[in-house]
C-alpha cells in the first residue's frame, strides 16, 4: 500500500520536496520499505506544462477530507495560512513536517501539543540551518547533555553580505545589491537584514536547549544596516570578523535570547563561516562545543532537511515518540536583557592623543587607533548591557557604537 502525501505550496522548497522526492524515490521506498505517491500540491497557481501540473489544487479542504493522506509537507511562508491549515491537519490525524521558520518561533508549542494530543507528529528540521542537520540532533543526540548556550549564523544573506564587505571592501549598500542581484536576497531584504529572520530561528533553538519559546518580538534583536567598513576594519585590528549572531543562554536560570552583530574572534570557529553559509555552534556540559555547518539555506538543501522528516514520519510510529512539548515563555522565565554581559568592542571619534584618557577611562584597556578614519576603539571587559552602555556614554570622547564580542 502507497503512502500519501500533499505538499502545501509548490514555491522554491515546495518543488525542491517534490523533486527529492522523485529523484531519489526509489532510495527512499527502500529505506521505509513502502511506496510513495504524492497525491496532492495545493497552490493557487497552475503550472501549466509542469508534469505534476495534474497533482494541483486550489481548495485545501480536498487535501483535508482524504483520508488517504496521512503527513502533509508545508511549505507555504508566512503566518497564516500556513499556521491554520497545520493545525487543521494535525486535528484530522494527519501530521505536519514544515521549512516554515515563522509559524514554528510562533505556533510551534502549540502545534507541537496539539500533534501529542492526537497521536500524530509535527517536525520542523528545516525551519533551522536549510540542509544543516540540528533540530534533530539537539532533540535527541544531545539529550544526554544539559545546554549551556548556542550562538548561530542563522541567515545565509547577511552573511554573504558581510563576507563581501569584509573579504572585497564593498560597502553594505552595493553589497546587498550584489545579493539581490544574485538572488541571494528579497526585493524586500527588511527581514534578512534588520535580523528578523534570525530571531525566529534563534527562539526555535533556544526552545530546544532550554524548553521555553520565546516570541520573536520579544527579544533584543539588532541588524547589520548599520554595519560600515570602517567597523570590519575595527574587527579585524582586533584580530576578528563581524558576523550576525544569534545567541541563547541562561542568565540568572532564566532564558536570554537575543540578535545582534557580533565582533568574532578567528579562534572561534563562527569566525570562518563565509558566503551564503550558516553555522550553529552548540556548548554542552558534557560534549564541550559542537558545530554544524553547511548550507543553511537553497532549494534542495532545504528539501533535504524537509524530506529527512517525512522519512522520520514514516519510519516511526506516532505513539512510540514522546516529542518534546516547549513552554510558551512568560515574564518569569525570561532573562533581563539588560543583565546580558560580553565583552564589547566600544568605537569612538578621536584621535591617538586621546588614546590614554580613554584607557584610563576602561581601566587601563588596550586601544587602538585608526588616524585614517579618525576612530579609537577599545575592547571593554566583560560587562552587563546596563553597565557598558552607562561606561561608554560617559567616555572622554565621542561615542560611536558598540559591537559586541562573542567569545
Amino acid at each position: 500500500m502507497a503512502i500519501n502525501l500533499a505538499i502545501l505550496g509548490f514555491g522554491v522548497i515546495g518543488s525542491g520536496v517534490a523533486e527529492v522526492l522523485t529523484e531519489n524515490k526509489a532510495l527512499i521506498e527502500s529505506r521505509i520499505g513502502k511506496e510513495i505517491n504524492i497525491k496532492y500540491i495545493l497552490d493557487l497557481r497552475e503550472f501549466k506544462g509542469h508534469p505534476m501540473e495534474h497533482l494541483v489544487v486550489h481548495d485545501f479542504n480536498v487535501i483535508l477530507n482524504d483520508p488517504e493522506v496521512s503527513v502533509v509537507a508545508e511549505m507555504m511562508g508566512g503566518s497564516h495560512p500556513a499556521y491554520d491549515f497545520s493545525k487543521a491537519c494535525i486535528e484530522a490525524g494527519k501530521s505536519v513536517v514544515t521549512s516554515n521558520k515563522e509559524v514554528v518561533a510562533r505556533f510551534g508549542a502549540e502545534l507541537q501539543h496539539l500533534a501529542a494530543e492526537h497521536g500524530v507528529r509535527y517536525l520542523f528540521e528545516a525551519s533551522v540551518g536549510g540542509g544543516i542537520p540540528i533540530i534533530r540532533p539537539m532533540m535527541h543526540d544531545l539529550q544526554s547533555n544539559e545546554i549551556v548556550s548556542v550562538s548561530g549564523i542563522l541567515n545565509g544573506t547577511t552573511n554573504y553580505i558581510l563576507t563581501e564587505m569584509i573579504e572585497n571592501g564593498i560597502a553594505f549598500g552595493d553589497a546587498l545589491a550584489d545579493a539581490q542581484a544574485k538572488g541571494y536576497a528579497e526585493k524586500d531584504p527588511t527581514a534578512d537584514v534588520e535580523g528578523l529572520d534570525a530571531a525566529r530561528k534563534i527562539v526555535i533553538l533556544a526552545a530546544l536547549a532550554f524548553g521555553t519559546i520565546l516570541r520573536p518580538e520579544d527579544i533584543h534583536v539588532e541588524g547589520i544596516s548599520s554595519l560600515t567598513l570602517d567597523d570590519v576594519k575595527v574587527a579585524e585590528a582586533f584580530g576578528a570578523s563581524l558576523k550576525l549572531i544569534g545567541h541563547t543562554e541562561r542568565v540568572d536560570g532564566k532564558v536570554l535570547c537575543m540578535v545582534s552583530p557580533r565582533v568574532v574572534p578567528k579562534r572561534n570557529p563562527l569566525s570562518g563561516v563565509s558566503g551564503v553559509f550558516n553555522g550553529v555552534l552548540v556548548d554542552a556540559n558534557m560534549v564541550d562545543k559542537v558545530m554544524f555547518y553547511g548550507r543553511g539555506a537553497g532549494k534542495l538543501p532545504t528539501a533535504s532537511a524537509v524530506v529527512a522528516d517525512l522519512i522520520d514520519v514514516w519510519q516511526t510510529n506516532a505513539a512510540d515518540v514522546k516529542e518534546v512539548v516547549w513552554t510558551p515563555a512568560d515574564p518569569i522565565s525570561v532573562a533581563d536583557f539588560s543583565g546580558y554581559a560580553c565583552r564589547s568592542v566600544a568605537i569612538f571619534r578621536g584621535t591617538a592623543e586621546s588614546a590614554a584618557t580613554l584607557s584610563a577611562h576602561f581601566g587601563g584597556a588596550e586601544v587602538k587607533a585608526f588616524p585614517v578614519l579618525g576612530l579609537l576603539a577599545v575592547m571593554t571587559e566583560c560587562l552587563a548591557e546596563a553597565k557598558a552602555d552607562a561606561l561608554t556614554a560617559s567616555a572622554p570622547v565621542p561615542f560611536v557604537k558598540r559591537i559586541r564580542v562573542l567569545d
